[in-house]
């Protein structure tokens, strides 16, 4: 999963260099909330880790999902290539989620609980980003 996502995010910040367009100002705070999210959760143990894997992927697959819609509806031969690089990172975020899922992560404590709380972090935090 880690090398996935350091793909991903390498993959995405060459997009953003390419089209000039800066990242969300927040993304400092993101990157030590993010951290923080994954520490805590994994005091819980194994299933705590796998809880917060399911829901944060789970969330970013629908936020992939949501990019996705827009760029078939407005123009997807412009988008072909941006198109197929979403499709696969969301693909990943979803084998992520099923990873989480068989470790056990439906096994910690409240995890109801918990992952209906990170996933609405999660929404927060990119409504929050696409408007800083």
């Amino acid at each position: 999963m880690w090398d996935q996502e350091k793909k991903h995010l390498e993959k995405f910040n060459e997009i953003l260099a390419e089209n000039r367009v800066r990242p969300t100002a927040l993304l400092p705070f993101w990157n030590i909330a993010g951290f923080v999210l994954g520490a805590s959760s994994a005091l819980l143990g194994k299933e705590g880790a796998m809880a917060c894997t399911v829901a944060v992927e789970e969330s970013i697959t629908e936020h992939y999902n949501s990019q996705i819609r827009t760029l078939m509806e407005k123009d997807p031969e412009r988008y072909t290539e941006l198109l197929q690089v979403i499709k696969e990172f969301r693909d990943d975020e979803m084998e992520h989620h099923d990873t989480g899922l068989a470790h056990d992560a439906e096994n910690v404590p409240g995890y109801w609980l918990l992952k209906n709380a990170i996933q609405l972090g999660c929404k927060a935090a990119i409504y929050v980003s696409q408007r800083i």
